[in-house]
């Protein structure tokens, strides 16, 4: 149980020690995807001998160790092959969010003076060929897709494979001189910064492998156990946790055909361990929730039943005093309703994983209730990037956990979470001057505020550069209030604004399928969203919401007003970075208007 070879000091190292125990299995594969409707498996030779291919054709078009290539995909068998090549290549991979505009592309691919980039889709390769000029470096774009026209420039990926074996006969020895040393850069993650030109991370070989060491002491993983790869591969927590991590232990690896297909294809996979974020909850929490309420009345009362007694148990439990009544009374529940429920994620889901934010106490105990185990943990991109993880049969919700192996955590005096240990980044590429801003003494300064209790479990409280501070002189964390509010049945997005102003203010996206749904039962007739949020009675809910969530507050945290907001929040529109956190300096701009009318009383009142 746990790593394949744990002597591995760098990611080749690691790749072939799988390769080597798995390379002639017939049964065992590391990865599944869709084609023609249905998951197809490919062997750990088959991978081995494409990655090699692709190692020796970097190689035969100049790519010297150090140099850098990019990836720019969503996450599909190409990807990680891609990746596995560049690195036995000796050379840095770039990873490119796929949902980022030719722009700023193209900044990352100067500012990293990548040399070939790996492009899945037509819609991407687009992208490289408007901005091509731009970027002196880039001589090689490989292509997952067949190519329409023809370009000196361009190849296809299966023809660079089909190149790299022809180069291996005729020079058998390409790659033998290629030994990538522990401390040597692997990648370069480009943060997706709320504000600025995003940095480049330099995360070793070392940071890498001592973080899939570290992580596999708290997930037990092994070659029973599989996961749905679908949250970005361009960012640490999909690259470490559910593909070098899951690859490591012998796990196999199903990739999801979309985000939006991701309820199926768990169906389909069947996955052990899903890796994923809180907003992922909350849609299941909100759907789950809606299919039960829109049932018959038994039904709907069932499942309260069931939900409260797990609730009741796991309550119980964690003060040590569990009764036979509960625990038999849980027992039916099981059996005539919550299975039904587990039996939805595929019904072998040993834990969710989640990270990238902050998951509401209210969700982890709402999906603890029906049985479901979430392992909230904690990091960043500058960390490789976990330092934290609750352990199964020691969660507790609204934490994130214990630090995990070889990592050191404690607070400064301004409440700024301080890290230090073997996964900690190199530094920012190129730029020293950002690397001593956050790495004094040896230690990381996150930029998240927390505390840590007498057990040594961390709190996080919100990012330092979010707290508000209020005309008054009150600092105040936003991301606890955006908490309550998204526990609310009608709220999909939240921001609290209040910087330098007499009182806070909520700029709330609705739950528009909901309200629709409340609008329909309650006779409120609408023809767009914005009449829709105009009528009173919904105007009404959301006051009573603000005071509710006030009662629950300090007097200068209380919300007095709020903002209704028709745009969602999303990557595309800018408001969101491709991890999903919110550009708030963007979305105060946007809405800078609407917030002057919130303070000059001509909006909604809160109280």
């Amino acid at each position: 149980m746990g790593l394949i070879n744990s002597s591995f000091t760098t990611l080749p190292e690691l790749f072939d020690g799988v390769f080597s125990s798995f390379e002639n299995s017939t049964t065992h594969h590391p990865y599944a995807r869709k084609v023609d409707g249905s998951y197809q498996n490919i062997s750990y030779k088959a991978l081995k001998e494409n990655v090699t291919a692709i190692s020796a054709f970097l190689k035969s078009i100049g790519i010297d160790n150090g140099d850098r290539v990019a990836i720019l995909s969503e996450n599909r068998l190409e990807w990680a092959i891609s990746d596995m090549g560049i690195l036995k290549a000796g050379a840095i991979d770039v990873p490119i969010y796929p949902t980022l505009p030719p722009n700023q592309i193209s900044y990352i691919l100067t500012n990293s003076e990548c040399k070939a980039i790996f492009v899945s889709t037509e819609l991407q390769l687009r992208k490289i060929l408007k901005i091509k000029s731009e970027v002196p470096t880039l001589s090689t774009i490989i292509s997952f897709q067949p190519l329409t026209e023809p370009d000196d420039k361009l190849i296809e990926f299966h023809v660079a494979i089909s190149e790299g074996r022809n180069v291996l006969e005729q020079h058998p020895n390409i790659l033998s001189h290629v030994n990538p040393k522990p401390e040597d850069v692997a990648t370069l993650i480009y943060t997706s910064g709320t504000t600025g030109s995003p940095k480049g991370v330099m995360l070793t070989h070392k940071n890498l492998c001592e973080n899939v060491k570290s992580c596999s002491d708290v997930l037990r993983l092994d070659q029973t156990d599989s996961c749905l790869s679908f949250l970005p591969l361009s960012h640490a927590y999909e690259r470490t946790a559910g593909y070098y991590l899951m690859f490591a232990c012998g796990a196999k690896i199903y990739f999801a055909e979309s985000i939006e297909t991701v309820s199926l294809n768990i169906s389909e996979a069947k996955p052990t361990v899903i890796i994923t974020v809180p907003r992922l909850f909350e849609r299941i929490k909100s759907s789950m929730l809606k299919t039960i309420d829109a049932g018959s009345p038994i039904r709907k009362k069932l499942f309260y039943w069931a939900l409260n007694l797990g609730s009741t148990y796991h309550k119980n439990l964690r003060e040590g005093k569990t009764s036979i009544m509960n625990t038999s009374q849980l027992k039916i529940a099981e059996s005539l309703v919550l299975s039904k429920i587990k039996a939805r994620f595929g019904g072998r889901l040993r834990f969710f994983v989640s990270g990238g934010a902050a998951l509401p106490q209210q969700t982890g105990e709402f999906f603890e209730a029906i049985g479901i185990i979430i392992l909230e943990g904690f990091g960043l991109t500058e960390t490789s990037p976990v330092t934290h993880v609750n352990r199964p049969g020691k969660i507790k919700f609204g934490a994130v956990g214990f630090p995990i192996k070889n990592v050191e955590a404690k607070i400064a005096e301004d409440g700024e979470i301080l890290l230090k240990g073997p996964n900690i980044m190199k530094g920012y590429w190129r730029d020293e001057e950002a690397t001593k801003q956050v790495i004094k003494d040896g230690w990381f300064h996150t930029g998240d505020i927390g505390t840590i209790d007498s057990e040594g479990i961390l709190k996080i409280t919100d990012r330092k550069k979010h707290i508000i501070v209020s005309s008054g002189g009150k600092n105040i964390a936003p991301l606890p209030i955006e908490n309550l509010f998204g526990n609310d049945q009608y709220v999909d997005q939240v921001m609290i604004y209040g910087e330098k102003r007499p009182f806070l203010v909520a700029l709330i996206v609705p739950n528009y399928e909901n309200l629709e749904e409340f609008a329909t039962s309650n006779q409120i007739s609408f023809s767009t969203h914005q009449d829709l949020i105009n009528h009173e009675k919904i105007q009404a809910h959301y006051t009573k919401l603000l005071r509710e969530v006030s009662q629950q507050l300090a007097t200068h945290e209380k919300v007095r007003k709020y903002l209704l907001i028709l745009e969602p929040f999303t990557v595309e529109n800018g408001h969101m970075t491709p991890t999903l956190k919110l550009k708030r300096k963007t979305i105060e701009d946007r809405y800078k208007s609407q917030i002057n009318e919130l303070y000059s009383g001509t909006v909604y009142e809160g109280e």
